[in-house]
């Protein structure tokens, strides 16, 4: 073939990829919809009266345009969970640290491009706690003829796993927030927004998913819940995992998943038992000690077709239920996790330019001339670093920093810590329990490349800590427990196909290791997943700077971004 014509072939095949991406529009009304659980009728705050809410569905390479409309009484800001966001930092959507909430009565389009990324993601209100109720799917498929790395499956189910309150979310926290102590925790756990057959007037809308014998099943199963880590089993059938945080991984077989709030996790299960009904269930897996969870169980059914009628209430012959780990399997979790692996050999960002450790964990403030709901009269605090992160109020980081506003935040966020100490004892000094209220973010070169140890601390009590970035995927080389020490741990890396994902969790008393390239223009925000956690300020934010050209630096802010 001459030169002239396979280029003339290759710039058909590119336009004709090009012209294939589609523009997806959709609109999201935020509003107050009564719904019954538990017994009762609760007014929540929705999109578009469902929830959960609706489910994206796209391909790679595709545009979404989302006008976010609030009819709501609260401020509301969407995120995008895991979406890379490349050069469009004004649409991830965090409060105060990207953008200003969108207020009751006003609206807001975000726009952005998905590229370079397939699977499970899903979004979410990202301001105060209406996350509780305001979230959903977004799934990702393969662009064009391109399939799945694995076995096509015969049906895609999304499964998101939740919370539920028998009061107004929003009020828990403001409760929390005024008095120093710790929330009240859930009433239920939720599939796909309903707690379950275990619950009083809950069996009735239990989810059921129709199966038939001798298919495959891709279960997508999303975290979405504030404060809940959990266990997930299928009663006698076993997972193989095959995607993490849309990112494909290398199979494995299991009988249980770990999953933290803000992670996803693809299973393909093949259906290949008896003709009965059999129940999906999800119970915590709560790694601090003393510190009161959610301990109830929500289910699903998985109901195989037998072209009769069936029965799973009163009356009937019950689902078979699984086999769960207890609440505190430390081992499971960590089995599971570090079972997680690229698919292939992977290439890892080298060398590294920015070498960081950042201790997190939880902290307690002084109430001076009152006395706070926390232990000993305290307030209850969260840190990385010492420092315990602190939203602005009139204005955006990345707004300040696009502009030069000054006042807003300051850019010496420490690459360690001020202070070195066992952070996994059993008695940590009472001098190291209170941080600093600040609004700190560490700049980073353009391209530059990011290694950072997090390090879990046992200052209140230790925990594992689902940490995420905004704006990027990261390579989990390493995790472990007890403290980091570079001289033995470093030989542990999995320099060859260590996992990619956006949530990472960090061992009770223990560390993980993860790897990045700051390659995306912008302010983005990484805190511990467990909304209760960020509140007291378990946060902290990268500056990255514009590289060279028009393709490595930041676009415009839109002409309807949000006023404060």
């Amino acid at each position: 073939m001459t030169t002239w014509l396979f280029s003339l072939l290759l710039g058909l095949s590119l336009l004709s990829a090009c012209t294939h991406a589609e523009v997806h529009k959709h609109e999201f009304i935020i509003q107050e919809t009564p719904v019954k659980r538990l017994c009762n009728t609760h007014n929540i705050i929705t999109v578009n009266g469902q929830f959960p809410g609706p489910t994206i569905e796209v391909k790679e390479g595709d545009t979404l345009v989302i006008n976010v409309v609030n009819q709501a009484k609260y401020n509301v800001t969407i995120h995008w969970h895991g979406i890379r966001q490349k050069r469009t930092a004004w649409a991830d959507g965090p409060e105060f640290v990207t953008q200003c909430p969108v207020k009751p009565g006003e609206s807001y389009k975000y726009r952005f491009t998905i590229e370079g990324q397939e699977g499970t993601l899903w979004w979410h209100a990202h301001s105060s706690w209406l996350r509780a109720t305001v979230y959903g799917a977004l799934i990702i498929y393969p662009r064009g003829n391109n399939s799945y790395p694995f076995e096509k499956p015969s049906r895609e189910v999304p499964v998101l796993l939740g919370e539920w309150w028998n009061a107004n979310p929003i009020d828990v926290i403001n409760e929390a927030q005024r008095t120093g102590a710790a929330p009240n925790v859930s009433d239920a756990l939720t599939i796909n927004g309903q707690p379950g057959d275990l619950f009083n007037c809950s069996s009735d809308d239990t989810i059921t998913i129709p199966v038939k014998a001798g298919e495959i099943t891709l279960f997508r199963f999303i975290n979405s819940a504030l404060n809940t880590e959990m266990f997930v089993s299928i009663a006698n059938h076993k997972m193989i995992v095959v995607g993490a945080d849309a990112s494909y991984t290398k199979p494995f077989t299991t009988s249980s998943i770990m999953i933290a709030p803000g992670q996803t996790t693809d299973v393909l299960v093949t259906m290949d038992q008896a003709i009965a009904s059999y129940y999906i269930a999800a119970r915590a897996y709560a790694s601090a000690q003393g510190v009161a969870f959610d301990n109830t169980t929500t289910t699903a059914i998985l109901e195989y077709d037998c072209g009769c009628t069936t029965k799973h209430g009163p009356g009937g012959i019950p689902p078979i239920f699984p086999s769960l780990p207890a609440f505190n399997d430390t081992n499971t979790a960590t089995a599971f996790t570090t079972s997680l692996r690229s698919p292939s050999k992977v290439k890892i960002p080298e060398p590294v330019d920015e070498d960081l450790f950042f201790t997190i964990g939880l902290g307690l403030l002084n109430c001076p001339g009152k006395k706070c709901g926390g232990p000993n009269g305290t307030r209850f605090a969260a840190s990385m670093n010492n420092f315990s992160f602190v939203l602005p109020s009139e204005v955006s980081i990345l707004q300040a920093h696009q502009y030069g506003l000054e006042g807003v935040f300051t850019t010496d966020f420490p690459a360690k810590p001020p202070v070195q100490f066992d952070y996994t004892a059993q008695n940590i000094s009472q001098a190291l329990y209170q941080p600093v209220k600040s609004t700190k973010v560490y700049p980073l070169k353009f391209g530059s490349v990011v290694q950072l140890v997090l390090q879990g601390t046992n200052i209140v009590a230790g925990e594992n800590h689902p940490i995420h970035i905004h704006g990027y995927d990261f390579y989990i080389l390493a995790e472990g427990f007890g403290n980091f020490d570079p001289k033995k741990d470093t030989a542990k890396f999995n320099l060859v196909d260590p996992p990619m994902r956006n949530t990472v969790g960090v061992p009770v008393n223990g560390w993980a290791v993860i790897r990045f390239v700051a390659d995306n223009p912008g302010v983005w925000l990484m805190h511990c997943h467990l909304d209760v956690h960020i509140t007291w300020g378990l946060a902290m934010a990268f500056l990255v700077d514009n590289g060279v050209g028009e393709l490595e630096s930041l676009e415009p802010p839109p002409i309807d971004y949000p006023v404060c």
